[in-house]
């Protein structure tokens, strides 16, 4: 399946049951960027909006570059009262934004469905002078023994499962590579992430890898999500372990 359509048809799913980043690290993308003066923010892969709508709520300007319809159709319908939002069907490698326009580009879980190379020369082009490029994601703390026990449930179940993120966690040489001379900011806030069952289950298939209605998986890997929630919970809740990694520098 082409990256792009990844999502397709799990939009409402990825809307609703993923989750925003924590207040803090806003407050330290905002400051280490010195956003101050009406800022104009390029935020690539933007999804559903969710991180798109925590920097409009700094009252940023945002260009939200999003290639799949599903996604940015809920994106545009959440965030139609903001003024400063703007949504343009683009794609990473080729946003359509005008060069040397935008102070910042964001990336929040995006990142590694892009070919790197390429989008690196398109933030090149579309940044200004001396601006830079902010990489996030919301990530599982792998040392978890329960986070442990959800990926091995994806490994069985999931055809497209290769780790959390696509395992982007496991290749720093990729961040050298992305940032110019291969220095960067890398910052961790601990971002805990509470659910009830519906919410656990909502959170696992809103996945890009997670079995869809029609696939033989779908009904095992419901019945095995929650029987994971039953032995986890605690007053029919349960805590995933998460880490908000940062990571920024110039491109």
């Amino acid at each position: 399946m082409e990256t792009t359509n990844k999502f397709t048809g799990k939009a409402d799913t990825y809307s609703k049951y993923r989750p925003s980043y924590p207040q803090e690290y806003i407050q330290y993308l905002t400051s280490s960027n010195q956003l101050t003066s009406s800022p104009t923010i390029a935020d690539i892969g933007s999804g559903t909006g969710i991180f798109t709508q925590q920097l409009l709520d700094r009252n940023f300007k945002v260009l939200a570059v999003e290639p799949n319809r599903d996604m940015r159709t809920i994106a545009e319908k959440a965030l139609s009262s903001y003024v400063n939002f703007i949504s343009i069907p683009g794609t990473a490698e080729h946003t359509g934004i005008p060069s040397s326009s935008v102070d910042l580009v964001t990336v929040a879980q995006a990142f590694h469905w892009f070919d790197k190379d390429r989008f690196k020369m398109e933030c090149q082009r579309i940044l200004k002078p001396n601006s830079n490029a902010v990489l996030v994601w919301n990530s599982r703390d792998t040392s978890s023994r329960f986070v442990h026990e959800n990926a091995e449930i994806c490994k069985k179940l999931c055809s497209g499962f290769k780790g959390f993120s696509g395992g982007i966690d496991e290749s720093p040489d990729i961040y050298k590579d992305f940032f110019k001379d291969g220095n960067y900011e890398y910052k961790e806030f601990r971002h805990d992430l509470e659910f009830n069952m519906e919410g656990f289950i909502g959170r696992n298939l809103s996945a890009s890898y997670a079995p869809r209605p029609t696939d033989t998986n779908y009904n095992p890997f419901i019945e095995a999500v929650t029987e994971l929630f039953v032995k986890y919970s605690r007053d029919n809740m349960i805590v995933i372990p998460n880490i908000t990694r940062s990571y920024i520098g110039k491109v």
